[in-house]
């Protein structure tokens, strides 16, 4: 890769990081760009649906089943908008999982960056297997 789009990768990071700072989720606040022609095309924050409280937790601490990943808060808004995420790249803070690794791939995205792992990697093994180009870049700058 060329030193270019290393830089641009990490720019978009730290701006996915940031809009990582938008989540209500008290447990992990996650965060995702959809870039595309070096135009960010749409955005996403983990948290509850639209109409729904911003508690992302229960009372035991446990994110609640309805809480939306960043990935595919991302993914739905680029779906009700004009662009599409055809060839796109997703800049997103945490590895992703295999449920929203699956919109990705649906979603025509082919790069994925994201900025730390989670124990849990199904989600970049099968993205790996469709053919997605998949990068950590979790530097903190």
């Amino acid at each position: 890769m060329d030193e270019k789009q290393t830089k641009l990768d990490q720019r978009y990071m730290r701006m996915a990081r940031i809009w990582a700072e938008n989540s209500y989720c008290e447990r992990r606040k996650v965060g995702a760009l959809i870039v595309k022609n070096k135009m960010i095309i749409s955005d996403g924050y983990n948290g509850t649906p639209s109409g729904f409280e911003n508690k992302c937790e229960d009372e035991n601490f446990q994110s609640k089943p309805y809480v939306l990943h960043a990935e595919a808060n991302a993914i739905t808004k680029v779906a009700r908008s004009h662009n599409s995420s055809d060839g796109a790249t997703l800049y997103v803070t945490a590895s992703p999982c295999i449920e929203c690794a699956k919109l990705i791939i649906q979603s025509g995205i082919k790069r994925v960056i994201y900025g730390e792992e989670y124990r849990i990697m199904d989600g970049v093994e099968l993205l790996r297997e469709a053919g997605i180009e998949v990068l950590l870049l979790n530097e903190e700058l």
